[in-house]
C-alpha cells in the first residue's frame, strides 16, 4: 500500500484544532441541530480529522501531513459551520460517535476530493 497522500496546504496547525476541540462543552450552551449543507460540513470535518488521526498512528502519514488535514477540518468548521465552538465541538463528537472507524475511512477515500471542492478553505 502506498503511503503517499496527497493533502493542499492549510495554514492553521492541529493545535489550533485540539485546542479548540478541547475545550469542554459549556454546560449552558445551547444544542444546536445541523442540518442540510453545515451537516455535510461537518461530515466532512468529521471524515478528513478522523483519516488523519487514524492514518498518523498506523504510521501512513507524518505529523505534518496530520497537522495540515487537521488545519483543514478547523477551516472548515469555521468557515462553513455556524454556531459557537462548543456546539460544533458537540456536533463533531455526534457525528464521531456516529460512525465506525472503518465506516469513516471509507468515507474518506469516496468523498474528501468532494469535500474540498464542495467547503474551499481558501
Amino acid at each position: 500500500m502506498s503511503r503517499s497522500i496527497s493533502l493542499i496546504p492549510a495554514t492553521l496547525s492541529a493545535l489550533s484544532f485540539v485546542a479548540v476541540l478541547a475545550l469542554p462543552a459549556a454546560a449552558t450552551a445551547a444544542q444546536r441541530v445541523y442540518e442540510g449543507r453545515e451537516a455535510a460540513a461537518l461530515r466532512c470535518a468529521n471524515t478528513l480529522a478522523l483519516t488523519a488521526v487514524a492514518l498518523s498512528a498506523a504510521e501512513m502519514i507524518g505529523e505534518g501531513e496530520k497537522n495540515v488535514m487537521l488545519g483543514i477540518t478547523v477551516r472548515i468548521l469555521d468557515r462553513h459551520v455556524e454556531g459557537t465552538w462548543a456546539q460544533k465541538r458537540a456536533a463533531m463528537e455526534v457525528m464521531r460517535d456516529r460512525r465506525s472507524v472503518p465506516d469513516t475511512l471509507e468515507d474518506y477515500r469516496r468523498i474528501a476530493e468532494r469535500c474540498l471542492v464542495q467547503f474551499p478553505i481558501n
